[in-house]
């Protein structure tokens, strides 16, 4: 049976938001500590279960969508960008309806629906695509009041399976783009390609070039106007929600500390810190990629009596020094330890 499988935010409203892996079954989704894991944290059942997106309990996070299930519980899911929510609400809503109908949730047989040959590792034509040197290169394109990062058009796709002799012709290689679509190595990026994603009983890839489309492993994001509310995905807040706390920070002008709220992400590794009573808008960020970290005993320039201990210092790629202060010793260790992996992980 087919599944649905990738990495999503999990949470309640009265609990803090963590990052889990998540499958979507033909009557439920299951959601694991981490994708490696053999047995799921939790399931969800989807019969006679309700679907909000987008979801406004949580202010600015407009990623989040809501599901209710039968029995009034509910579970919220926060997504790293627009396309990615739309794509899981999508599935989710078709699963919901089947179950209403008495019908059987599955993602079809890509070989059996376009008679893709046996012969054809999809698997193998991917990586191939993904070649940093001969691959299908991704672009920022611009299409309707929004820039996609990371993305191609499906004329690209059509043209580099031709040219590296995957496909003979045009009718060939959109067979295999299909097929890889289907599949879920590639996904829509504009309305166009979902337009296309959607409305036929076979989902449709486009030899176009105003139909784009994205590596479902990639760095895409899209900035700009989107179909269901005005928002700007900045790629820095992308990544998952590794950890989040209160620190004291030192301040690089004035060197004085102050409490800040801190927001650990990966896959971009950004530090963010925030005014502990707002917390809406950054003050500031920290490019945690090449950075090093380590416990320190005492600050350059600092006063005696403004430090208490347990305290570290991120040194950036670039050369800029942070000092911060923990609470207590297993606090400070507990930063450290989840920086270093952020910064040796995340891009």
């Amino acid at each position: 049976m087919e599944t649905k499988p990738d990495q999503l935010e999990g949470g309640t409203v009265l609990s803090s938001w963590k990052a889990v892996w998540v499958v979507l079954s033909e009557d439920g989704i299951e959601f694991y500590k981490k994708k490696t894991d053999h047995s799921p944290k939790g399931m969800i059942p989807l019969k006679g279960a309700t679907l909000i997106s987008p979801c406004q309990d949580f202010g600015k996070r407009t990623l989040v969508f809501r599901i209710t299930t039968d029995k009034k519980q509910d579970h919220f899911f926060q997504a790293s960008h627009v396309e990615e929510r739309e794509f899981w609400v999508k599935d989710i809503k078709r699963a919901i309806t089947c179950l209403q109908g008495g019908k059987r949730f599955a993602r079809k047989s890509t070989r059996r629906s376009i008679r893709l040959p046996e012969t054809v590792n999809l698997v193998e034509l991917y990586t191939l695509m993904r070649d940093q040197d001969d691959g299908v290169k991704e672009l920022k394109l611009e299409q309707q009041n929004r820039v996609f990062n990371h993305c191609f058009t499906g004329a690209t796709v059509v043209d580099w399976l031709i040219s590296k002799d995957k496909a003979r012709n045009r009718p060939e290689a959109l067979m295999l783009a299909t097929g890889l679509l289907n599949e879920g190595f590639l996904q829509p990026a504009g309305d166009l390609a979902k337009e296309g994603a959607e409305s036929a009983e076979q989902t449709a890839f486009l030899d176009e070039t105003m139909a784009l489309y994205y590596f479902a492993d990639s760095g895409f994001f899209c900035e700009g106007y989107s179909s269901d509310e005005d928002v700007i995905v900045k790629e820095e807040f992308r990544g998952n929600i590794i950890k989040q706390g209160c620190l004291l920070k030192q301040g690089h002008k004035r060197k004085n500390w102050k409490v800040r709220k801190f927001i650990l992400r990966d896959d971009p590794a950004y530090l963010h810190y925030y005014e502990p009573s707002k917390g809406d808008d950054p003050l500031g960020s920290i490019h945690l990629r090449g950075s090093v970290v380590t416990a320190v005993e005492y600050v350059p320039d600092a006063k005696k009596h403004d430090i208490d201990g347990n305290l570290f210092e991120i040194i950036t790629s670039d050369e800029v020094h942070y000092f911060f202060q923990a609470a207590t010793g297993e606090e400070r260790k507990d930063w450290i330890k989840a920086i270093q992996a952020v910064s040796k992980s995340g891009k």
